[in-house]
């Protein structure tokens, strides 16, 4: 705490302060956007398996509508990412919901396998936008000290939207022949949330100073300390800072921590989307029944929940990087598991296993990249690298279908292994943020900015 008199810049007052009821209205209004991502993204996969009985589709012809919305997630995380550093977090994040929103519930509508296809690169763009948004906003109201844990615990609400989108599922899309209809109508709620967002939730502080507009940062941060009944203690001036370009990522500052989270974002989205899109589809090839495949994806997705517990108390505990390290390692073990379980106990054994080290990789992920950058470049260098990671989205559902061919459910989870190792050794290189400053560095742009000039 600050001695009387003491001059705090607005980021050191936020820092200094308890979890506050302000943080969890940010935390659980970002989440409930987060939990819809979610189940719009892991309908698709139970979609997928109900369209290849009904309107008899090649699994060649599924993975193109699979990965055609990774392709929307990569060209909207980039931009997402670029737009929220100039235009706002808040701003942004609304947007998302209402385009992906909309969208999903046209599909309901669809026709043939083309428009399907078109509407689900729409709905790519908002999903690919948002998450990298979201996290940077909550990252940078959160206490220094807890801010991992409060991370990954946003990250968290992913696992209540895929179990939606499992309940949904298994309820919805396998009982009847327009089930699936049915199941993109309900997303259309994103739409609707996304007016109770840009009302709901502040705008960045860092972003308010460096737009210029620190009235509005002043009153966001005397919300949090009021929550807190801390006083105010006055904060100077904050000093302009240039406006970086998206090149400065590489930098030479920036460019090994840009490359290595690119190369982490690659092989965890690889194996990741690879599984967890085809995972149902795969069940049904094999000969279970469409409800029964569904029921087993549901079991598997409830080991999520306590995966991202452990990543939540272990990023602060640990740190992100050895966290982060460990659950992609693990995930690679119960992959390669996975590939060679042969009865329906040991299938949803390894499926489990699968979704507690995955998802909880994916949770220290999120926690570390936004750390990775000051101010300026935040969610341009969290969108940048979500945008690079979502070509292996793109590329994994369309490899399934020929490495099934050439080796069977082995050959593919061995290959789903082999990238989460890759980015288990690349997350060895990340640099260790806990309980720092984000600004970190020196606390300004100004090496960047002489570069720039």
């Amino acid at each position: 705490m600050s001695a009387p008199g003491d001059s705090l810049t607005r980021p050191e007052r936020l820092d200094r302060l308890p979890f506050t009821s302000q943080h969890r209205k940010l935390l659980t209004g970002s989440g409930v956007g987060w939990a819809l991502d979610a189940m719009d993204v892991g309908l698709i996969s139970f979609i997928m398996a109900a369209l290849a009985v009904q309107w008899d589709l090649s699994s060649h012809t599924l993975s193109w509508v699979a990965s055609i919305g990774f392709l929307g997630m990569a060209v909207g995380a980039t931009l997402g990412g670029l737009l929220a550093d100039r235009v706002g977090r808040r701003q942004v994040f609304a947007m998302t919901l209402l385009v992906y929103g909309i969208a999903t519930g046209l599909s309901a509508l669809v026709w043939s396998v083309g428009a399907l296809i078109v509407l689900r690169f729409v709905i790519g763009l908002g999903l690919g936008a948002e998450l990298p948004v979201a996290s940077t906003l909550v990252s940078e109201y959160a206490p220094a000290r807890i801010r991992g844990r409060v991370v990954v615990a946003l990250e968290a609400f992913w696992a209540v939207g895929w179990l939606a989108a499992a309940v949904i599922g298994y309820y919805v899309v396998g009982r009847s022949d327009d089930g699936w209809r049915w199941a993109f109508l309900v997303g259309v709620v994103p739409a609707l949330y996304s007016v109770v967002v840009r009302r709901g939730l502040p705008e960045s502080v860092r972003f308010l100073e460096r737009a210029g507009r620190t009235e509005e940062a002043e009153a966001a941060v005397r919300r949090y300390e009021e929550a807190a009944g801390v006083a105010p203690v006055p904060s100077p001036p904050a000093p302009p800072e240039p406006r970086p370009s998206p090149a400065q990522l590489w930098h030479p500052r920036m460019r090994r921590r840009t490359a290595v989270l690119w190369v982490v974002w690659f092989g965890i989205n690889f194996s990741y989307y690879g599984a967890f899109t085809w995972i149902p589809t795969l069940l049904v090839a094999d000969g279970f029944p469409l409800v029964k495949s569904f029921g087993y994806t549901l079991v598997i997705t409830l080991a999520q929940l306590p995966g991202y517990a452990a990543a939540a108390y272990l990023v602060e505990r640990w740190g992100r990087r050895r966290t982060l390290v460990t659950f992609l390692a693990g995930s690679g073990v119960a992959a390669a598991l996975f590939g060679a379980a042969g009865g329906a106990d040991q299938i949803v054994a390894a499926g489990m296993l699968l979704s507690f080290f995955n998802l909880g990789a994916w949770g220290a992920l999120y926690a570390v990249t936004p750390e990775a950058y000051p101010t300026g470049l935040r969610a341009t260098g969290a969108g940048a690298a979500a945008g690079f990671g979502r070509i292996a989205s793109i590329l994994a559902p369309l490899s399934v279908p020929p490495l099934r061919e050439a080796g069977g459910n082995g050959l593919v989870f061995a290959v789903f292994a082999v990238f989460f190792v890759v980015a288990a050794v690349a997350s060895g290189l990340l640099p260790e943020r806990r309980g720092e400053r984000l600004e970190g560095f020196d606390g300004s742009f100004a090496p960047l900015a002489a570069v720039r000039r």
